[in-house]
């Protein structure tokens, strides 16, 4: 019975959160699919100040604009789009929608998910997840940032070089667009999150720090594998786009991993020290 009662009582605490996030995602996710933003431009003061205000419009709704701003900004100039189909658009906006409410409510996810286990975590480890929260989320986003206005655009740019040198129709179907260039992108936006996760692991003490460093070339191994299954082309050039930030972040991670262990040591060898005395 005690047993039962535990695990209501977990149930309830993990549906109260469910709830406290739905109620920042529900409107964000809302808005995109429902109202647009406008620019307009105010005169204050003898000042010119551009604004932007939300405008109700089922069809070119705020995910619209981001497929617009996609469109332009990560395809080589010349490629066609084609809505393939019937309900391709109303898939794609909702999939970009999906995307945005998730980028924007990350932060409150992550505090959300951190009240929930907070309580049965021991010290070091409630301690170890407010270090780590800021930076993977920066971290994140980053990567993403990364992956959608450089990684994806050049991507893109090599692949229709083949279509180009074949004599073909530089055609792609939208929904193959969107679901490639948001995956790719948030695949980048996981891959920042890789020294987070090797320095996590060393201050739980699962991995010493040695261990990165020793096996240094498995990592880069893994990078260059990694990099080879997740890019499309076979020019090396993606792959490396991808392999050499992995590597760069990898040693990142273990270099904080090392650092920490050491002023770790250095703290344990004090505390003798001091109390002998």
């Amino acid at each position: 019975m005690r047993e039962l009662q535990r695990l209501l009582g977990i149930l309830g605490e993990v549906r109260h959160r469910l709830i406290r996030i739905a109620f920042v995602l529900v409107p964000i996710f809302a808005f995109m699919i429902t109202f647009n933003l406008q620019r307009t431009t105010v005169t204050w003061m003898g000042h010119t100040v551009p604004m932007v205000y939300p405008q109700f419009n089922l069809f070119y709704n705020a995910s619209a604009q981001v497929f617009r701003w996609m469109s332009a900004n990560m395809l080589p100039s010349g490629v066609q789009l084609l809505n393939v189909g019937v309900g391709d658009s109303v898939f794609i906006q909702m999939e970009i929608a999906l995307l945005v409410t998730l980028i924007a409510g990350m932060p409150w996810i992550i505090h959300e998910v951190g009240a929930f286990l907070v309580p049965a975590l021991r010290k070091n480890e409630r301690d170890l997840l407010r270090l780590i929260g800021i930076p993977a989320t920066g971290l994140f986003i980053l990567g993403t940032a990364i992956g959608v206005f450089l990684l994806t655009p050049f991507t893109f740019l090599l692949l229709f070089k083949y279509v180009a040198a074949m004599g073909l129709s530089p055609v792609l179907g939208v929904q193959n667009f969107v679901t490639f260039a948001l995956l790719y992108s948030l695949a980048f936006g996981v891959v920042f999150e890789l020294p987070i996760f090797v320095y996590t692991l060393t201050r739980l003490g699962v991995v010493k720090a040695a261990a990165w460093t020793k096996h240094w070339r498995g990592a880069v191994l893994g990078a260059l594998i990694f990099g080879m299954i997740i890019t499309p082309d076979n020019s090396g050039i993606t792959m490396l786009l991808i392999a050499l930030p992995m590597m760069a972040l990898y040693f990142g991670g273990a270099y904080f991993a090392v650092r920490y262990e050491r002023n770790r040591d250095r703290r344990q060898a004090v505390v003798p020290v001091v109390g002998a005395g």
